[in-house]
């Protein structure tokens, strides 16, 4: 590929080791209700969603399935409880660090958390600083992936046209957000959350190349310089 002028990551499942905990505790509240979800399954349909999304699809689902309405304490059981495993449980994605240090182009990340917790679970691995003030949450856009609209914000922040960036993303939604924007993606697979068939979907939604991890991802980098 041409060497991209900017690289653009997503956070959850990409730096921060957080989609196995937050499939963890979600699929479990979720049990509790009478809808029972395969880790695979799970991950496959929603993430990448932000918070609106995601819950009006388990709404769908909680009607369906149960014939019930989605209880109203959902998200924020899954938000306190997602919280709680963070902080005691959350790490970068082995190596993140040091490839993400080593990469000298501009960059932001690109995220459909919450803008506080976004923030937060960087803080805690300690990540914040490598793309301070360049983090940019579903908050702050009209749609949510897999729209295109955070990743253009991204772009247009680091003053780089969207086509010249490289996206980094670990969900099939994330992909289909970068691809509607213009942008170069490669898959990762380096989350604690991935499995082959993962991958088999990120290539189908449009990533160029799978990185399975950051070991890798930094040799790439490399070529950049």
């Amino acid at each position: 590929m041409q060497t991209p002028a900017a690289v653009i990551f997503d956070c959850d499942g990409v730096l921060v080791d957080s989609e196995i905990l937050a499939i963890e505790v979600e699929i479990a509240i979720l049990a509790e209700y009478g809808l029972v979800y395969e880790p695979a399954e799970y991950g496959r349909r929603f993430l990448g969603l932000n918070d609106a999304a995601f819950r009006e699809a388990l709404a769908q689902d909680s009607l369906h399935r149960t014939g019930r309405a989605l209880p109203d304490d959902f998200l924020h059981r899954a938000h306190t409880q997602r919280w709680d495993a963070c902080q005691d449980r959350l790490f970068e994605v082995t190596g993140c660090a040091a490839a993400v240090a080593a990469l000298i182009l501009p960059k932001a990340v690109a995220s459909s958390s919450g803008a506080g917790f976004l923030r937060e679970k960087l803080r805690l691995t300690g990540l914040l600083e490598a793309f301070d003030p360049h983090i940019y949450s579903a908050d702050l856009v009209e749609r949510a992936k897999p729209h295109p609209d955070v990743f253009l914000h991204a772009a247009r922040a680091l003053g780089v046209d969207a086509p010249r960036c490289l996206a980094i993303e670990d969900s099939v939604n994330g992909v289909t957000s970068a691809r509607a924007a213009g942008m170069v993606v490669w898959g990762f697979g380096g989350g604690g959350h991935m499995d082959g068939p993962s991958a088999d979907r990120l290539l189908a939604a449009g990533a160029e190349l799978m990185v399975s991890d950051w070991d890798e991802a930094a040799v790439l980098f490399s070529a950049f310089s």
